[in-house]
Order: C-alpha cells, then sequence, then structure tokens
C-alpha cells in the first residue's frame, strides 16, 4: 500500500473554503487528499458518516467522485446528496445526522473555478482547520486505509417541503420573477415555486456551468439587469436571485430597484423581532448604519462583526442570535431554520413579509433613511503587507482621537458618516466603504481615507463615479 502525501496548491487553502482554478491550481488529486485528510479528521473525532454534494460546475462530477474516494478510503460512510445548492447539504447534515459535510461549488467565481465548502459535526470547518489540511496532506498524517461505503441519498424533497412549512404569507397571489442565474439552485427553485401561491417565472432556470446569461453573483447590479427587466415588464411585486450554488440571495422590488444586503437585512429583522423582542442581529462591518440604526429602531439589539460566513455563523451561535446577514447577500436564520446561509429559504421569508405587509417592497424600500455611499472598493495589497497596513492606520487614527470601531479593520465614524478600511481575508486586497447623509460629506469621507491610505504608501483606489443612493 502505497504511503499517502500530498501537495496543495499554496494559493488554493483559502480562509473560508479550498477554492482554485481547475487544471491549474486545483485537482481530482486535490480532491481525493481533501477527501482523505478532511475524513481523517472526521473519523479522529468518533464520526462515522460525511454528506457530499455538488454544484453544476462542469469539473464538479469528476471533483465530487475523487472527494468520496478520499472519504471512504478513511472507512466513513459517504451519503452523495448529488447536484444541488449548497444549503441543500447543509440541511442534509441535519436531516441524515452526519459528523461532516462537503461541498463541491466554485460558488460566484468564475466556470473555470471551484472549490470545496466544509463543516465539521454541525460547525463550520475554517481557518487555522484549512491549513490543518494542507499540514496533514504533506506530512501524509491521515487515518490507516480503510474501506467505507458511499449510497445515493435524494433529500430534494424533504429540503423543499422543509422551506414551504415556514411560508406565512397565506394564500396572497404574488408575481414574482425569480434568478438562479443557471447555478445549482434552478432545479429547486422550479420545484419549490411550482408549490408556492401567485404567479411564478423562472428565468435562467437550467443547471449551466458555463454560466450563458450573465455571472452567478447577485450583489453585482450588472448581473441583476435580466432580472430587472422582467420585473418590470411584467409587473411583478419582485424579483430574486441567486449566486452560483444559492446560499447567497438578491432582490428587486417591483420598480427594479435593487435592494443592498443590508437593506434586505432590515426588512428581514423587523419581521424576526416581533417574535423575538431585544434579539441580536448580526451584520458585518461593511453593512450600513442605517440598518444598525433600524435594527435599534425595531426593538432590536445591533450587533458589528467580522466580514465572512464562518466568522458571523459562530458568533451567531455565541450569541444567540435568531437573524445574521452581510452584505455579500449571506443571510442566516437561526429563527425557525437551522442558522446556516440558505437564498432560498431567506426568498421564502421575504415573500412571506411581503404578502403580509400592507405596503409593496418598493415602498418600504423608499421609505428607509436615504445615504449616498461608495460600493464595496478593492485595491490591491501584498498577501504579506495587508495587515501591517490597517495596524499603522490604526495608530495613526488612535494618535488623532478619531472614533474607531476596530471589529474587522477600522471603521472610522465622523459626523458626515463613517468610512472603512479592512484586509480582505481571502485576497491580496484592501477592501474600502464610505457612506454619508450628502455628496459633500461623502467627498470628505474619501478625502480622510485617502489620505491613511496614501500615509502608509499604497497608491489611492480611484473612486471616481462610485457614489450611489441606497
Amino acid at each position: 500500500m502505497t504511503a499517502f502525501r500530498h501537495e496543495f496548491h499554496p494559493t488554493s487553502l483559502r480562509e473560508y473554503d479550498i477554492r482554485g482554478i481547475v487544471g491549474k491550481t486545483l485537482s481530482g488529486a486535490d480532491a481525493f487528499a481533501i477527501g482523505r485528510c478532511f475524513g481523517s479528521i472526521v473519523v479522529r473525532g468518533g464520526g462515522k458518516k460525511v454528506a457530499v454534494g455538488y454544484d453544476g460546475r462542469l469539473s464538479s462530477p469528476e471533483l465530487e467522485a475523487q472527494l468520496v474516494a478520499g472519504l471512504v478510503a478513511c472507512g466513513l460512510e459517504v451519503a452523495r446528496i448529488g447536484c444541488g445548492p449548497t444549503p441543500m447539504l447543509y440541511f442534509a447534515a441535519y436531516a441524515l445526522s452526519t459528523d461532516g459535510a462537503v461541498m463541491v461549488t466554485g460558488s460566484h467565481n468564475p466556470p473555470d473555478y471551484n472549490g470545496f465548502k466544509m463543516m465539521l459535526g454541525k460547525k463550520p470547518f475554517f481557518g487555522s482547520q484549512i491549513q490543518d489540511i494542507g499540514r496533514m496532506a504533506a506530512g501524509g498524517d491521515v487515518v490507516p486505509e480503510a474501506s467505507g461505503s458511499a449510497t445515493r441519498v435524494d433529500v430534494s424533497d424533504d429540503y423543499v417541503a422543509r422551506l414551504l412549512k415556514d411560508y406565512d404569507g397565506g394564500d396572497r397571489a404574488l408575481k414574482v420573477v425569480w434568478d438562479p442565474g443557471n447555478g445549482s439552485g434552478a432545479e429547486i427553485t422550479k420545484r419549490l415555486v411550482a408549490k408556492l401561491p401567485g404567479e411564478h417565472t423562472v428565468i435562467n432556470g437550467e443547471i449551466d456551468g458555463n454560466f450563458p446569461n450573465h455571472h452567478p453573483d447577485p450583489t453585482v447590479l450588472k448581473n441583476l439587469q435580466q432580472l430587472i427587466a422582467e420585473v418590470r415588464a411584467r409587473k411583478a411585486d419582485l424579483g430574486i436571485a441567486f449566486d452560483g450554488d444559492a446560499d447567497r440571495i438578491g432582490a428587486v422590488d417591483g420598480e427594479g430597484n435593487m435592494l443592498f444586503g443590508d437593506q434586505l437585512l432590515v426588512v428581514l429583522a423587523r419581521d424576526v423581532l416581533r417574535n423575538n423582542p431585544g434579539g441580536t442581529i448580526i451584520a458585518d462591518v461593511k453593512a450600513s448604519q442605517v440598518l444598525f440604526d433600524e435594527v435599534a429602531r425595531a426593538g432590536g439589539t445591533p450587533l458589528m462583526w467580522k466580514t465572512g460566513h464562518s466568522l458571523i455563523k459562530a458568533k451567531m451561535a455565541e450569541t444567540k442570535s435568531p437573524l445574521a446577514g452581510e452584505m455579500s447577500g449571506h443571510i442566516f436564520f437561526n429563527d425557525k431554520w437551522y442558522g446556516f446561509d440558505d437564498a432560498p429559504y431567506s426568498a421564502i421569508r421575504l415573500l412571506g413579509i411581503v404578502a403580509r405587509a400592507g405596503e409593496s417592497l418598493a415602498a418600504t424600500r423608499a421609505a428607509l433613511p436615504q445615504v449616498i455611499n461608495t460600493p464595496e472598493l478593492r485595491f490591491d495589497c501584498p498577501d504579506e503587507r495587508k495587515f501591517g497596513v490597517i495596524s499603522e492606520v490604526k495608530a495613526r487614527l488612535a494618535q488623532s482621537g478619531a472614533n474607531v470601531q476596530d471589529v474587522d479593520g477600522v471603521r472610522v465614524l465622523t459626523e458626515d458618516g463613517w468610512w472603512l478600511l479592512r484586509a480582505s481575508n481571502t485576497q491580496a486586497v484592501l477592501v474600502a466603504r464610505a457612506e454619508a447623509k450628502t455628496e459633500e460629506g461623502l467627498e470628505r469621507l474619501k478625502a480622510l481615507l485617502a489620505e491613511q491610505v496614501t500615509a502608509s504608501g499604497l497608491a489611492v483606489p480611484d473612486f471616481s463615479g462610485e457614489n450611489a443612493g441606497h
């Protein structure tokens, strides 16, 4: 028996997942090694069963097969749930009482990318745990080879039924357009809408790993143009979009206006807080101040936390938060649900709110306090330098007596509004954002941000033409 050892490409082991370009930085051998190492962690923890799913990318079936082979070689019982959304795999981990779960998905990345998201027990597997996989593979630190088993298990009917169980919009006939973006949530979307009241139109409803119609990222306005056009043409109440593996949601109102992740969270939080008065609602540091203010106004306890879905999930468990969300469209329901990010479930809850409301989603959005902000600006900064820049900026701000929230990078509050600078956990970039009540205020905030970036020897990001209403 050949001793197992494997080297991953150094760029593939990320903060929240393992990810790369298929054929260049990610291969079938990597998938087998992930199965062998992650499976060993499960076995050493006393586990026996792991669920595996995959998305609609062209490379996913082969990577899934190699992953399963690695897990089986650890002596594990593998439940193969097939092609579907990432949240359906998370659901399977609960429904089948597994000891771990692995999803083969490239999420919202370009078609030639793929990757692996993991949970150990019912908790996210991330950070140093992912680096452990690299060390185990390089050192051959795995359990002795054994004969496990793999079985095809279809949880899709149970998943759809469980989603529908929490629809609370009654029989009101909403008109809704859905865009799963040719991603792995497409088939589930069609089955879901067939059982909902109202008139539903699904566009880009075939799973196609080439993503022929648009890039599967619903938080970018240009990717929603098809959905917006269809909503307006059909005079629909709203439109809903999913990313490539349906763990992130985007939404547009009946007038075709995009709801940003924090605006969507306001709508959902008001509803959740009716049954959870005083509940902690978590959002990441990139979210608008409007969100935190509106949560407090609705009787909730707003909590700003670090960006990253695994970090948010961990904080939710710690604070017993009923709801959390990120600007990126990850929405996490602990209220009636399992605490994981699930775009179809978030859609069901949003539809219930709109169906019960005395006003349109467009009116709800328009009534939110209006601010002006930049979208998320990302600019290059070497991995070995990015956290150092943040430390330098933090030190200068402390010296100047600025009002700083430093939960994740620096978020600086002024009379005009706020600006943010943080280091990405997944890329060699710094991320910046600013928000103000007026155009003049926003220009002042951008100047303060540029001043700090320049003081650390970096080129100032191009803010031109970036302001947007919110």
